[in-house]
């Protein structure tokens, strides 16, 4: 009964901040890694940031130097800060926490909407 809770999305102006936070629950064992993804409509879902192990971390060219991926000292929660944002950012976004390469858990998803 693994949950993934995402929360913090929500409407913003260009170039405004907001941190996304995602929390999961329910696993013996630790999630190895822990990563945002997005999806705008009629587009497809791409990977946004990514948090491994110990702390490597992976980015999108899109939003290198304006997103931070980071986590929590329990490893179990997972946050994303978002500076200067940009309309095109605007998406739902999924929070998919991974105990191995043959098991991960989806959040819900929570809206960015960046907009005048």
């Amino acid at each position: 009964q693994v949950q993934v809770v995402e929360s913090g999305g929500g409407l913003v102006q260009p170039g405004g901040s907001l941190r996304l936070s995602c929390a999961a629950s329910g696993s013996l064992f630790r999630f190895y890694t822990m990563g945002w993804y997005r999806q705008a409509p009629g587009k497809q879902r791409e990977l946004v940031a990514i948090i491994i192990g110990a702390g490597n971390t992976n980015y999108a060219d899109s939003v290198k130097g304006r997103f931070t991926i980071s986590r929590d000292n329990a490893k179990n929660t997972v946050y994303l800060q978002m500076n200067s944002l940009k309309p095109e950012d605007t998406a739902v976004y999924y929070c998919n926490a991974q105990l191995n390469s043959k098991t991960d858990y989806w959040g819900q998803g929570t809206q960015v909407t960046v907009s005048s």
